[in-house]
């Protein structure tokens, strides 16, 4: 994922440059210096078009699986119980039950969209104001703050499911019982938890770097909107 803005939140896709513009001459913010209600309007749209987009991609098969960054691969206190299965020729049972997990975090993630407008939608001019002046990763702290609740609250479910229909649950007991069988020290993780925490974190992970680079990277801001409202930022020292 080399441009999660684009998937994420900031960067419209087909037909982007026709949804700038129509903004952009409702609006008349064509000319003229930055308003609030630019702000407001500007940051709304990206943010909107731009989710839509990345809960898409995210959802896609491999979505998770595929992308080194995003992969979700067993929780640290099962690192040794997968090295142990591993050399005992178990390899196949723990590659099944990690390629579940990143199937499960793939299908939650097409909850993510409504969640994320929703915040979008309650966007007041302080909260725009304040990305805007904001660090790096300031649009990515109001997510934070206004979904995380939603999301893993969202997400649990699904995931659930999802294990359950790929077998990731039945997996992960083989593989835990399979270990065992072979130490005296019980496992016992709550692989649900575990991959929704892991899907969450992987986005806001992800949309924090994209962030950034957004910010500081001028080629990076592909609509009108986004050259007024950040640049004029750039401009203004806010």
């Amino acid at each position: 994922m080399k441009k999660i803005l684009y998937l994420f939140f900031f960067l419209p896709a087909l037909s982007s440059c026709d949804v700038a513009q129509q903004v952009l001459n409702q609006s008349g913010m064509t000319t003229g210096p930055l308003t609030n209600a630019d702000i407001v309007m500007g940051l709304k749209e990206a943010l909107t078009i731009g989710t839509q987009n990345g809960t898409n991609k995210l959802s896609a098969v491999d979505g998770f699986f595929k992308d080194a960054a995003l992969k979700i691969l067993m929780p640290p206190e099962a690192q040794k119980v997968e090295s142990t299965l591993r050399s005992l020729g178990f390899g196949s049972v723990v590659d099944q039950a990690i390629l579940s997990m990143n199937r499960g975090a793939e299908e939650a993630a097409k909850s993510a969209t409504p969640i994320f407008v929703g915040a979008i939608k309650q966007m007041t001019i302080t909260d725009a104001l304040g990305i805007l002046r904001g660090g790096d990763n300031s649009a990515t702290n109001y997510f934070k703050e206004k979904t995380t609740a939603a999301l893993v609250t969202a997400f649990r479910p699904v995931i659930d499911n999802a294990l359950k229909k790929t077998d990731a649950t039945k997996y992960w007991n083989d593989v835990f019982s399979v270990y065992n069988r072979f130490s005296q020290k019980k496992v016992n993780t709550d692989l649900g938890a575990y991959v929704t925490g892991k899907a969450v974190d992987g986005i806001f992970y992800q949309v924090a770097l994209e962030e950034a680079k957004i910010r500081k990277d001028p080629a990076a801001r592909v609509t009108d909107i986004l050259k007024k409202v950040f640049g004029s930022r750039e401009a203004q020292g806010l």
